[in-house]
């Protein structure tokens, strides 16, 4: 499934295929945690549809160093 979404930190919008059914998608916006609803796709991917934020966008934003 084609998910587009702007990024909460940089305001960038993308669109990644991410393999996701629309039950699940229904399962969590119904009130399932999505590690629940999607437990078979990366953290990564989770945060994308969530957020938008991509591991890239995250460390950059996050890395304490």
């Amino acid at each position: 499934m084609q998910f587009t979404r702007t990024s909460v930190v940089s305001g960038v919008t993308r669109t990644q295929d991410i393999p996701v059914k629309q039950e699940e998608l229904d399962s969590w916006a119904d009130g399932s945690l999505i590690q629940v609803a999607m437990p078979h796709i990366t953290a990564d991917e989770r945060e994308f549809i969530m957020t938008g934020i991509t591991p890239e966008e995250w460390d950059a934003e996050f890395d304490p160093n």
